[in-house]
């Protein structure tokens, strides 16, 4: 069986589904044989890009941009919530929670990419805005959770204060929507296979051994 997945992971941070896609995705791949070579790659896709320094609440913001009553919107939350905690991941969200502007977090994961660092940042930057709340907009908090994921705090200032990456960020986020990604998550799979959504470990499993299976084939 052919033994290499190449992973492109296109999300935001503020994206429920993208955390819960995530933690399947990752429970799956531990399901593979520990032979399976795996290369994941994230790229940006905003799902506010004219969203303000100060943020949206939460409530305002999803009744306002889906068109919903503020009890279908909890209704959908508590669903999300019940979703993450299968795959052990936590929601803290409200009614109150904000909602930010991610496009410095976006040029961070692009930098944090050059270390190496970059799925650990990811992983750090969902939880910070999911399950603890933090403003993932405020560059002081940025650097602070590059410091986490073990990042040189002081060079991820030093990005942050400066326009670094911004070019790339607005030229991957042109380059996925050209080849018609519309939502998100979306996992790209050896560049040819595409898995939609939050789905499930299960069915990121079926599916990452049918592609391992069927590229063995050709």
């Amino acid at each position: 069986m052919n033994n290499a997945l190449k992973i492109d992971f296109v999300s935001d941070v503020v994206c429920p589904w993208c955390a819960i896609g995530l933690a399947g995705l990752n429970i799956a791949l531990e399901r593979l044989t520990p032979e399976t070579h795996v290369d994941f790659t994230v790229h940006p896709f905003e799902l506010n890009p004219g969203m303000p320094a100060a943020g949206q609440e939460q409530l305002e913001h999803i009744t306002e941009k889906y068109g919903i009553t503020a009890d279908q919107a909890r209704i959908n939350r508590e669903q999300i919530r019940a979703r993450a905690a299968a795959v052990g991941f936590t929601m803290n969200r409200d009614d109150a929670s904000r909602v930010y502007n991610t496009f410095d977090a976006h040029r961070l994961l692009a930098w944090a990419k050059e270390k190496n660092a970059q799925a650990t940042l990811k992983l750090v930057l969902l939880k910070a805005y999911f399950s603890d709340g933090k403003n993932i907009a405020d560059r002081n908090v940025l650097a602070e959770l590059a410091r986490q994921a073990g990042l040189d705090g002081a060079e991820a200032d030093e990005v942050l204060a400066s326009d670094r990456f911004a070019q790339e960020v607005k030229e991957e986020e042109a380059l996925w929507a050209q080849r018609g990604i519309s939502s998100v998550p979306a996992v790209i799979v050896n560049d040819r296979y595409l898995i939609w959504g939050g789905q499930p470990p299960e069915v990121f499993e079926e599916q990452l051994r049918a592609i391992l299976a069927s590229d063995e084939r050709e």
